[in-house]
């Protein structure tokens, strides 16, 4: 069974939402996730200052097994991009929900955050898969 914060918000897309403080989220991809990916090798992220939309690829996690698209779960500007995973991509592995975040985001439409599902619908929704 894998992982969820409570405190977070999750996408069908197998992306998790922390917020920071007010419109400033951070995002990464979920235990599931990592675990159904194997192997992280490579990961290719936007950069600081882009526009990333919601339902949206905003770049891909490779793995031994495959490459896999990164979907944006919210609409807006980068603030920060991990550049330790560069190097070191195999920390979404072992750290998903921790120094495994990929991107922190000035949302455009905090709206867009009540399309997202809480970490107990996103387990059911895990269990359904």
């Amino acid at each position: 069974m894998s992982q969820t914060v409570s405190s977070f918000l999750y996408s069908k897309e197998h992306e998790w939402v922390e917020i920071i403080k007010g419109n400033l989220v951070k995002i990464g991809i979920t235990d599931f996730a990592q675990n159904q990916l194997g192997d992280i090798v490579f990961v290719e992220l936007p950069q600081e200052g882009e526009e990333i939309t919601a339902n949206e690829s905003m770049g891909t996690v490779e793995s031994v097994k495959a490459v896999s698209e990164i979907f944006s779960p919210v609409s807006g500007k980068v603030t920060q991009m991990n550049g330790d995973l560069e190097d070191t991509p195999e920390i979404i592995n072992s750290e998903p929900y921790g120094q495994g975040w990929m991107v922190t985001v000035e949302l455009n439409n905090p709206d867009e955050l009540k399309e997202l599902m809480t970490a107990e619908q996103y387990s059911a929704f895990v269990e359904e898969e």
